[in-house]
């Protein structure tokens, strides 16, 4: 693809936070970076998939809600991680990280853990300990 035919169907789904970089062909013939702001069906496919994490959470903060879930899943969801990936952060098993997805099992971790789980999630202890579904987008 040359370097003027770069898709930019500007749908505002990265909302302004970064321009995906693309690799086109310049005058010459030589690759180069050509920055754009989407093209329709990338666009559309990614607003799809984060309406579906976004559905995803308000399921997970009801659960959480209900005492069914810990806010650890909820926060595991929002970074886009799976048990496996959280457990290689975490430094424990998976079983570990699938027990505290839960309830009771959040209930029981001592400080440090809490604040381990808190640094991975990039938020406050509070955030992680006095979970508010509202408080979070």
């Amino acid at each position: 693809m040359k370097k003027n035919e770069v898709p930019q169907d500007d749908a505002n789904v990265l909302e302004g936070k970064f321009k995906p970089l693309k690799y086109a062909t310049n005058e010459d013939g030589s690759y180069t970076h050509v920055h754009t702001v989407g093209w329709e069906p990338e666009n559309l496919a990614l607003e799809q998939a984060w309406d579906a994490i976004h559905e995803n959470l308000e399921l997970i903060a009801q659960e959480i809600a209900r005492g069914d879930a810990s806010p650890i899943k909820y926060f595991m969801e929002k970074c886009l991680m799976e048990p496996p990936m959280l457990a290689q952060y975490m430094g424990i098993s998976r079983w570990r990280v699938k027990r505290h997805l839960k309830a009771r099992g959040f209930a029981r971790l001592s400080e440090e853990k809490l604040r381990q789980y808190a640094s991975i999630f990039n938020i406050k202890l509070e955030e992680l300990t006095h979970f508010d579904p509202n408080s979070h987008d």
